[in-house]
């Protein structure tokens, strides 16, 4: 499988993947709005008119699906809570209805969800794949886009579903907000689990499903070892070489910066692993100090 088309090829996640597989010698293409903007290859789409360029499907192999509304990059108003939903189902739908015609298919989806299907906060309980949807905002927005994707299996499609959990990077996601602030400190309590992957990891984790025709269905994409917020921020801000305060900031504070997005923050999920590492995955920076040392050092 060497052509592998990606969406949302341009984020964080998007360009962690597309570096790996280069590297590996694969030829890599992104769906894009806007494909002349980056120097990558790049096909034309627009989720929001259902429109595709339909050589990119004949051309993949594989697909790796990405795309989506950022969830914390805005204030949810009923606008953005919108757009954080369409983006993602109308962008799996497009691709399932273009999919579903085709005659000769690509090999394997593998598509990002996320661990907000189980809810805000599941206190210290350890989830697995099996447990309910949540009630809230994020988990009905993960059912629906879960629904969608798994439409594609129904194609004939080898179809892997990534629930993922906190991505660690160097170059943006929850360290970067985290550290933000002159002072580091935890949010809320501090005592909500975040269950962390490293990018790199979570990276490799896309190209093993991908490759690996064992694994289809549902895995969680966290790391082995989920910890508190306020051990993630001390020691976190320990490597960057940050002053931390064990003062959480009030959870009232964070209610009227953030509106209803402040549930997402003081809220948490202790996550398992255990199904993808049966699957034979192995992580290269399962340990926290290890991932922030590679990171910040």
């Amino acid at each position: 499988m060497q052509n592998i088309l990606i969406t949302g090829g341009s984020g964080l996640i998007g360009r962690a993947i597309t570096r790996l597989l280069e590297e590996q010698g694969k030829t890599v293409a992104w769906l894009s709005r806007n494909p002349e903007k980056y120097g990558q290859k790049a096909f034309f789409w627009d989720p929001s008119t259902q429109k595709i360029d339909h050589e990119a499907l004949y051309w993949a192999d594989s697909i790796i699906h990405l795309a989506g509304e950022g969830v914390a990059d805005e204030r949810w108003t009923a606008s953005r809570k919108n757009e954080i939903l369409e983006s993602r189902v109308k962008s799996s739908r497009l691709l399932y209805e273009e999919l579903r015609t085709l005659k000769d298919k690509p090999k394997v989806f593998v598509s990002s969800s996320a661990v907000g299907y189980y809810g805000f906060d599941t206190g210290d309980k350890l989830i697995y794949e099996g447990e309910p949807a949540g009630k809230d905002f994020l988990a009905g927005v993960v059912k629906k886009w879960e629904a969608e994707i798994e439409k594609i299996n129904d194609t004939g499609i080898r179809t892997v579903i990534f629930r993922t959990g906190i991505v660690l990077a160097k170059e943006g996601g929850a360290l970067k907000e985290m550290l933000k602030p002159p002072v580091a400190a935890p949010l809320g309590s501090g005592k909500q689990y975040m269950s962390w992957i490293h990018v790199e990891d979570l990276a490799r984790m896309y190209i093993y499903a991908m490759e690996n025709h064992g694994l289809s269905g549902i895995y969680n994409a966290v790391g082995p070892v989920p910890v508190t917020n306020r051990v993630l921020t001390e020691r976190a801000a320990s490597f960057r070489g940050k002053p931390f305060v064990n003062l959480g900031v009030p959870a009232f504070a964070l209610k009227l910066l953030l509106g209803e997005m402040a549930q997402m923050v003081l809220g948490g999920n202790r996550v398992s692993s255990e199904k993808i590492q049966g699957a034979g995955f192995r992580y290269k920076y399962g340990d926290l100090n290890q991932a922030l040392q590679q990171i910040f050092v």
